[in-house]
């Protein structure tokens, strides 16, 4: 953990990918997937990463780890700049954070046994004898729900449900202090997803791990989450509390995607908000803020900069111009002075 309680902290993040075209494969322009993300979590909280599919969610969380080489800006995991990091310092720092990928299908290696799968990094790191990794692996399939001896089969042999708490144990094997948690319960039917958030939870308030919570269901982050933060087009709009963001929400992308959350009681109707267009292209954005195409409050004043992210309120920050002036939003907060009118 680092001087000021955080685990991890990623300033200015970024990630370019080049896109070539012709016969001599020129760089002709960059996606810009991820375009200076900043956030902070601290030990045992669980920051929740919304958006739309596209936005940047999953290479955010990839390269924070290093999975994907980020392009630029600083991450500190536990203490330690993991860019600065590279060959066998890396690979022991890498014990520090682990990810439970979305796809519980093909994140699993058909041809090793779970106990191969989930002793893997323990092999690799070179902790204990192959009887002490054995225990180890047995331990950590009865602490997932899985039995003991599931550890000498295969994937092919267990449900979606099963395959995904095998890479939950996987991930814990190292007992890392953070976890990248891509939509772990995107590909679940809806019956598993509640029992695999109930470990995730149970989990952590055991081990003290910190999350970042991927996901689209946003009933599902504000249920996990401690914090949220919201991202379009490669960049975080809106950061609150779990609390603050769904009970207050201030930027107008926010609203539409809270809009069209599904709400569970039937007596219950909520006003849907239509976007108009698509998503622009993230190699080439528009001038000034990103979602000016489809914001129904944009002005010249919006096309002309990107709004700077302000905190709007104490630990709410959004990058808005107009956040609050819309009639359905809470209040009139207006960044440029901070106040509420």
């Amino acid at each position: 953990m680092t001087a000021n309680g955080k685990v991890v902290i990623v300033e200015g993040l970024k990630k370019y990918f080049p896109v070539r075209r012709g016969v001599f494969s020129r760089t002709v322009g960059y996606v810009k997937a991820v375009d200076g993300v900043s956030f902070e979590i601290g030990h045992s909280e669980t920051l929740g990463l919304v958006g739309e599919s596209g936005c940047g969610k999953t290479t955010t969380g990839r390269t924070i780890l290093r999975l994907i080489e980020p392009t630029e800006g600083r991450i500190v995991i536990s203490g330690e700049d993991v860019r600065a990091l590279s060959g066998n310092r890396l690979r022991q720092a890498r014990r520090n954070f682990q990810i439970i990928f979305q796809d519980p299908y093909a994140s699993l290696n058909p041809r090793m046994t779970v106990e191969g799968i989930v002793g893997e990094g323990l092999k690799v790191h070179g902790i204990g004898t192959r009887g002490e990794r054995r225990r180890k692996v047995a331990s950590l399939l009865e602490r997932v729900g899985l039995p003991a001896d599931s550890a000498d089969r295969y994937p092919h042999e267990f449900s979606g449900g099963q395959r995904q708490r095998i890479g939950i144990a996987r991930a814990l094997a190292l007992e890392p202090v953070f976890i990248v948690c891509d939509e772990p319960v995107s590909a679940l039917d809806v019956s598993i997803r509640a029992q695999i958030v109930n470990l995730l939870e149970e989990l952590q308030a055991e081990t003290h791990i910190s999350y970042l919570f991927i996901a689209h269901d946003l009933n599902l982050v504000e249920h996990i989450s401690d914090n949220v933060a919201v991202m379009y087009l490669g960049r975080i709009v809106e950061y609150a509390s779990s609390d603050d963001l769904y009970g207050k929400p201030l930027h107008p992308y926010t609203h539409a995607l809270l809009a069209a959350n599904p709400v569970p009681d039937p007596e219950t109707k909520r006003e849907r908000i239509i976007l108009p267009g698509d998503v622009p292209s993230p190699m080439n954005p528009p001038a000034g803020c990103h979602f000016v195409p489809r914001c129904p409050l944009a002005d010249d004043k919006c096309r002309a900069a990107y709004p700077e992210m302000l905190e709007a309120f104490p630990g709410h920050w959004v990058a808005c111009y107009k956040a609050g002036q819309d009639e359905n939003q809470t209040g009139d907060w207006r960044p440029e002075t901070g106040a509420k009118a």
